[in-house]
């Protein structure tokens, strides 16, 4: 017994030797890791920051090295295209869905605008290709139009052999060389009505894909439309309901999509109202066509909580979705109306 007290301090000595042991081993592990997280998150807030939306009359001038003479027609459209995948692959942390650093794979948010973003830009880049650059159906197309065009529809998750952003460059570098003959009389632009139309109808649809998927985040039931144009169902068509619902986990990313996709529309359709504002001007749509623009605008607005509400119709909390589907629907409702005034 006695022997066991004289042994007691020696033991709480070596207990207490180990616990310091720990605890500085823990202040060694803890502190990497606060510091690791703070620097993770910093960059991930930071990269989803949206490129801020850009004057396109001015980037065309930059584009046309600041002479106002080689504003031509077709200059500012092309130019806004060009800006506009430069934002994409040139903002906060660059292009991030093909990424596959840490801190992009953990983001959606970015990655998901960058495809709305990317769609509208692939649109706009087969109408200036298949219309905008041609006189007629059996015209002949612009050469540099057919490489961009190509380019931009190649697979956004690509990372190597080869790189997206590679792709995309080239699709750029045919713009410009595009742009540059545009300035030079080499190249033409067509602006008529039946361009302005084909582009109108491919938006008109995009805006409501985006607006109905949107509406989706609190469940909606529509009727089954489909069956009234099946030609091969002998029988009278009936209608029946259909329900459709986005999955919880998807709401903000189709949220994003939808806000990637008006933040480039927006650009596209200030080029547009510049570049055709004689066909505009001449069908009395001018005043239409920036009601397009003011709902595309308000869909930008800046959204001040740190995530998407996703509350019932009329519940307490908000619901960001169906917000900015209200805006979408409006434009695409814009849309609609100027379609109608230039077929008369």
């Amino acid at each position: 017994m006695f022997e066991v007290i004289l042994r007691w301090p020696m033991v709480s000595h070596t207990v207490q030797t180990v616990s310091q042991r720990l605890r500085r081993l823990l202040r060694r592990l803890v502190m990497p890791l606060a510091v690791a997280a703070l620097v993770f998150f910093g960059l991930a807030i930071y990269w989803s920051i949206r490129p801020d939306i850009f004057d396109v009359r001015e980037a065309a001038l930059r584009q046309s090295g600041e002479d106002p003479k080689k504003l031509v027609r077709g200059a500012v459209t092309t130019a806004t295209l060009i800006e506009v995948a430069n934002s994409l692959l040139e903002k906060r942390g660059g292009f991030l869905s093909n990424d596959i650093n840490p801190v992009s794979l953990w983001l959606d948010n970015m990655p998901h605008w960058e495809f709305g973003a990317l769609v509208q830009m692939r649109d706009f880049a087969r109408v200036l290709r298949n219309d905008f650059g041609r006189s007629q159906s059996q015209s002949k197309e612009d050469p540099h139009l057919a490489t961009a065009d190509p380019q931009f529809h190649f697979n956004h998750e690509s990372w190597i052999f080869p790189t997206t952003e590679g792709q995309y460059r080239e699709g750029i570098e045919a713009l410009k060389r595009y742009l540059v003959r545009l300035e030079n009389g080499d190249a033409r632009f067509f602006v008529r009505n039946d361009n302005l139309r084909s582009l109108l109808e491919l938006v008109a649809k995009r805006l409501g894909d985006l607006a109905h998927r949107l509406s989706g985040s609190v469940g909606i039931e529509d009727l089954d439309t489909y069956a009234i144009w099946d030609l091969t169902d002998k029988a009278a068509p009936q209608a029946s309901p259909v329900a459709f619902k986005t999955p919880w986990l998807h709401i903000d990313d189709v949220f994003y999509e939808a806000r990637g996709a008006t933040w480039a529309l927006l650009h596209f359709m200030y080029a547009i109202q510049i570049d055709f504002a004689p066909v505009l001007h001449d069908r009395k749509a001018m005043v239409s066509f920036k009601q397009i623009i003011r709902k595309l605008d308000q869909a930008e607005r800046r959204m001040w909580s740190p995530i998407v509400l996703n509350g019932t119709g009329y519940g307490v909390v908000a619901n960001h979705s169906l917000v900015l589907a209200s805006y979408i629907s409006r434009a695409d409702s814009a849309v609609i109306d100027l379609l109608d005034l230039l077929r008369q």
